[in-house]
């Protein structure tokens, strides 16, 4: 095989911070902290949505899936991150590796469909409001948008990860990051990349760039249609349906834009600022996502403070 080294398997070498000493446990533990917050956040939201019938409605139902995707992008990352801070281990088998970087892509490319099912969403109800309830049903929600949402994700990443398992490897395994991305294991390949840039050229476009585009060409058409409602109560009133989804796509956009923007043009900036742009695509918006909607969603803000009552009662009895 061409990523063995005599009868020994490949292996990368992960990289924490820069000019941060491997042992430091003050950065293991707020990441501890920060995975504990998504992983109980993210598994309470939908336990709540789950368990309250007023959340039952086609608004509610994209909830749980960007929850779930959260959930994904966060379970992807964990393993090596901690070992790195936490264990003081860096290196990762190149199976484990190609895995780890499969997820990862595969549940951001399913983020962003969920994004766009939500603003598909928003334009309907908005737009198309006598419509809404016949032609966003909870079977179509589920059945044929979570569907065709999740199975893009695994699909189109797909080849990605087999294309990249049978090129050869250079002596440098070195990763820049805390965790394995596709553009950064292609840097380390001696062999014709051109094949593999090309997909991810197209994935990229036909996923983040296709998705982005609807969502800024239905947000145009919603603030049109809000600007042509009368009445400002009401004008103001469609306008705050749409504040949370807005927070969403902005927490997982800009980073994103700007992680591809510095990997493309500033190769001269320092290491620190390419790995914490990548940490931020990754760790931010599930942290944000649960927060913006705990707070703008009344029912499950609610929910939160009964929950948090509850167990101040009873740690005081």
């Amino acid at each position: 095989s061409s990523n063995r080294t005599g009868s020994s398997p490949l292996t990368f070498i992960l990289t924490g911070i820069p000019s941060l000493l491997m042992s430091s446990y003050w950065m293991a533990l707020p990441l501890c902290c920060l995975y504990l917050l998504m992983l109980l956040g993210n598994c309470t939201l939908l336990w709540i949505i789950k368990t309250d019938h007023s959340l039952h409605t086609p608004m509610y139902y994209f909830l749980p899936m960007l929850a779930m995707a959260d959930l994904g992008l966060s379970l992807s990352t964990l393993p090596t991150m901690l070992a790195i801070f936490w264990f003081e281990s860096t290196s990762l088998r190149f199976e484990a590796c190609i895995v780890q970087m499969y997820f990862i892509h595969s549940f951001s490319a399913i983020e962003s469909g969920v994004l766009v099912a939500m603003v598909f969403d928003r334009f309907v109800a908005i737009c198309y409001s006598l419509h809404y309830a016949s032609v966003l049903t909870s079977s179509l929600i589920m059945k044929a948008g979570g569907g065709a949402i999740f199975m893009r994700g695994i699909c189109v990443v797909l080849p990605i990860a087999i294309l990249i398992k049978k090129i050869p490897f250079c002596r440098s395994r070195v990763l820049s990051h805390s965790f394995c991305l596709h553009q950064d294991m292609l840097r380390l390949v001696c062999g014709d990349v051109r094949v593999n840039s090309l997909y991810r050229l197209t994935v990229v476009i036909f996923t983040k760039g296709l998705d982005s585009l609807t969502i800024l060409l239905s947000y145009m058409m919603i603030i049109r249609a809000i600007l042509n409602i009368v009445s400002q109560e009401a004008r103001a009133k469609a306008f705050s349906t749409c504040i949370s989804h807005l927070c969403a796509v902005l927490i997982f956009y800009i980073p994103l834009i700007g992680f591809s923007i510095i990997h493309r043009f500033g190769k001269h900036l320092p290491p620190l600022t390419h790995m914490l742009l990548a940490d931020a695509c990754l760790l931010v918006p599930p942290v944000l996502n649960l927060l913006v909607y705990s707070w703008k969603t009344k029912q499950i803000l609610r929910w939160i403070l009964i929950l948090l009552c509850r167990r101040g009662t009873q740690q005081r009895v």
